[in-house]
């Protein structure tokens, strides 16, 4: 069990905000945080983390207080048992991938987790080569295992595959789903990509003005459990077309297209660029927008 309740006073492009949450984690949780932009999502990965102080509150894992304001405990980061993945990487550039990944390791860690780890990223013809002869999705995937050498209890993302491409980031997705199964982590990500969050997380935590407004299953959070069907797939609508009668809305779900044929009423609220999701029933096509 992980025990998160913070305050903090943070600046935003509206003003000063009072970040104010408590959150528990189940062990082996999948969690994504959900949220416009200043909501204070990346803080809250951050405090955790040991990476900026919060004003008051405490953070308690799995029965070890890592900060504690009124008992003045403030564990630093680097003895907090997490690992981070950050939007760039952060590699250093002066080791090779073997390298970075070796300099992970606690003092008399046993080290057979490298290979280990090096052949579950698919980066063995690439242990040793340095970060500047890496392209961005082989960059990530070193960040990824370099966050697992020492099997954390706590596994933090900040948007780590917001840059890629989404062929690659497919790829790096269904390698973390794999490590965090493999290693039973406790995952907690940042992510504003819908398709992702249903792909990897069993939870959302949607956060708005430093405070935490829906906890739920991503069908609760995103759908409210409005529609069902024996097939369901989330994706992103790329071109809305009519013909005749009927409209034909192309959606584009990881690296395949999917076509659907739907009624004017279907995409009177749909623009080019929405998140959505595509399900049938009873051989119906239906529709419906998830984000924007």
């Amino acid at each position: 069990m992980i025990t998160i309740k913070l305050q903090k006073t943070l600046d935003s492009a509206q003003g000063t905000m009072a970040l104010d949450l408590a959150v528990s984690l189940q062990q082996g949780e999948f969690i994504a945080v959900n949220g416009p932009s200043g909501a204070g999502k990346t803080s809250l990965l951050r405090m955790t983390a040991g990476f900026m102080n919060p004003d008051g509150g405490n953070i308690c894992v799995e029965g070890d207080t890592w900060f504690n304001k009124d008992k003045k405990i403030n564990i630093d980061a680097r003895k907090r048992d997490i690992g981070f993945v950050f939007q760039d990487h952060a590699l250093f550039p002066n080791m090779s991938v073997e390298g970075n990944l070796r300099f992970a390791l606690a003092k008399g860690q046993d080290d057979r987790i490298v290979p280990e780890l090096i052949e579950m990223m698919e980066l063995g013809e690439l242990r040793n080569s340095h970060p500047e002869r890496l392209s961005g999705g082989q960059k990530q995937r070193v960040a990824l295992a370099r966050a697992l050498v020492r099997r954390p209890k706590l596994l933090m993302l900040d948007e780590p595959l917001a840059a890629l491409d989404p062929a690659m980031r497919h790829k790096i997705q269904n390698l973390l789903r794999t490590a965090h199964t493999e290693y039973g982590l406790t995952t907690l990500m940042v992510s504003h990509d819908v398709a992702e969050i249903y792909t990897l997380a069993s939870r959302v935590l949607v956060m708005e003005a430093g405070k935490i407004t829906l906890d739920g299953s991503p069908d609760k959070v995103f759908t409210d459990r409005r529609i069902s069907g024996k097939f369901q797939v989330t994706g992103q609508v790329l071109k809305i077309e009519q013909e005749d009668i009927v409209y034909v809305v192309t959606v584009q779900a990881f690296n395949q297209i999917v076509l659907v044929v739907v009624s004017r009423a279907d995409v009177t609220d749909l623009l080019v660029g929405d998140k959505v999701l595509v399900s049938s029933k009873a051989f119906n096509p239906m529709i419906i927008r998830i984000g924007r």
